[in-house]
């Protein structure tokens, strides 16, 4: 070990530890975790001794097809920021692009080291694959690798039995103070990259900590008010939304920093008849179905690529109808609302949790396209992109769990519901300026729609109610039968929701088919992507 042997006394989470050891020098491998308040592996390498910082910008990471410039350009903001902290508290970021193992290797003929610690990662198959060979090299180099919780989600669970109760004691935990004083080696560090793909988002929300310490102020000072009233809305969402996802995404905040400061706020608007109680509690309970859903893709990785229930594997061609999906991806369905949403999408970055559900569930049902071929589009689209919650939900809007109930959006309806006034459609699809308003979400019933689909405004890809009606008959066909049933008790042990004493989940572990034709109701389990 490098260094002089010396006692080292310290706080991690609520246990005091005294060791004797020599002082260590150990790497802590930044990866979804870009802040330095609240974060036990940086705290921990602090208490050992000397601290590299290191975040590692992986080429190879950054071509898969469900990661995009948008995602790029936040996480760079971030990590921008995330180096200001350090180089205050006295250890600089090392900035290095390439494979991680090359990294480490380099680092240790360099300057020695003699562990690696960082935070567990939910993550894609790929990071999965390259944790892997992370572990192989520290196993083969002599070199210790930790990895510790950063959320609710629980490694190695045996059924959601007691899950929940094991997450929200982990919320409950103190914070982990910023470490005063870090010492390592001043080592030299790449430039942060440029963008490495063209994405224009103009809209888009910016990295950083400070930016997600400015939201959850105004959110639960101000704008959280009204957020389980309006949180469905495009409308009103956008502003009374959290907003708060791509910063919990990429750890700039950690999830129990936001708990913690949530609850702190219900404990101050306790009584009052403000609005205040309600939308804090949904705040809570979204914060917990975040985890939920991150539990699934932990617990079963391959859902990334494969039904959750196989009856459902071959339901949907593979290969997808091209014209419909490029229709979908451009925002020109000819199904105002929908169109509407997946333009602002591509301009933002961000959607609220009701239109994603809606886009993926049109995409999956009206259109018969497969879920992972649209979910890629969707990942990419969202700044915000986390595997986790991304393709658990994927499977979940397109019926494929086996335990969810279907819930087919009527994207006509949903638009009248959710942009009344029409003023979120006609500003994201203005070809239809001339529309009246009776008319606006379904213009192929106008009497003037002859003068504008399929000239100023694509004539609707598909029947909605028509699609509609023969995707429920195909999804519900394939649950008859004991095979079916048997596989779907498996998959609910697994993965479904169970009741807490907090009151965050419900128990979806006997799930019942809807009425034919009805639209989601404010169900907690269609939380999208966002909250």
């Amino acid at each position: 070990m490098a260094g002089q042997r010396q006692e080292c006394r310290g706080r991690v989470g609520k246990d005091v530890f005294t060791a004797s050891f020599a002082l260590m020098t150990t790497v802590v491998w930044f990866k979804r975790d870009l802040r330095v308040r609240d974060h036990p592996a940086l705290a921990q390498a602090a208490a050992r001794g000397h601290v590299i910082p290191l975040y590692v910008f992986e080429p190879e990471y950054w071509a898969q097809p469900d990661v995009s410039g948008r995602q790029f350009d936040f996480v760079r903001e971030s990590v921008e920021d995330l180096a200001q902290d350090l180089t205050r508290l006295g250890a600089p970021l090392v900035v290095r692009m390439g494979r991680v193992v090359d990294v480490l290797a380099d680092l240790r003929a360099g300057v020695g080291l003699d562990a690696v610690i960082s935070h567990e990662e939910t993550g894609s198959g790929w990071t999965f694959a390259r944790d892997r060979k992370v572990a192989a090299w520290c196993k083969d180099n002599g070199v210790l690798w930790e990895e510790l919780a950063q959320s609710g989600v629980v490694r190695r669970l045996n059924g959601r039995d007691g899950w929940a109760k094991q997450r929200n004691a982990f919320l409950r935990q103190p914070q982990i103070g910023v470490p005063v004083g870090l010492t390592g080696p001043l080592l030299a560090s790449a430039e942060v990259p440029r963008p490495m793909s063209d994405d224009y988002c103009p809209e888009r929300q910016r990295g950083g900590r400070q930016m997600a310490l400015s939201l959850l102020g105004s959110f639960l000072t101000e704008r959280g008010q009204t957020y389980r009233k309006d949180m469905s809305s495009p409308v009103t969402g956008e502003w009374s939304c959290s907003r708060l996802s791509p910063y919990l995404a990429f750890g700039c905040l950690s999830e129990r920093e936001a708990s913690q400061a949530a609850a702190a706020r219900q404990r101050e608007v306790k009584g009052t008849r403000e609005g205040w109680g309600g939308s804090l509690k949904s705040f809570q309970a979204r914060l917990a179905w975040r985890d939920h859903f991150m539990q699934k893709l932990e617990d079963e990785p391959a859902l990334e690529h494969r039904c959750l229930h196989s009856a459902y594997e071959d339901v949907r061609p593979k290969v997808p109808d091209t014209q419909r999906l490029a229709a979908w991806e451009k925002g020109e369905t000819g199904i105002p609302f929908v169109d509407a949403c997946m333009r602002y999408l591509a301009a933002t970055g961000w959607m609220n949790f009701r239109m994603r559900s809606m886009l993926m569930a049109v995409a999956s049902y009206h259109l018969w396209l497969d879920w992972r071929v649209t979910g890629l589009h969707l990942a990419r689209q969202f700044t915000d992109f986390e595997p986790g919650i991304h393709w658990p939900q994927s499977q979940m809007q397109s019926g494929t769990t086996g335990m969810n109930t279907v819930r087919i959006y009527n994207p006509v309806k949903q638009g009248k519901d959710q942009d009344p006034t029409g003023v979120f459609t006609r500003k994201w699809c203005p070809e239809l300026a001339s529309v009246p308003d009776t008319y606006l979400q379904e213009p192929w019933t106008w009497e003037g729609a002859g003068e504008l689909l399929g000239k100023a405004y694509p004539a609707p890809v598909v029947d909605v109610p028509n699609a509609a009606r023969q995707a429920r008959e195909r999804v519900w066909a394939v649950r008859r039968g004991g095979a079916f049933r048997e596989e779907a008790r498996r998959v609910v042990h697994k993965h479904a929701s169970r009741k807490d004493s907090e009151g965050h989940f419900v128990d979806d572990r006997s799930p019942k088919r809807g009425k034919a034709g009805a639209s989601p109701a404010n169900d907690s389990r269609q939380i999208g992507f966002d909250f």
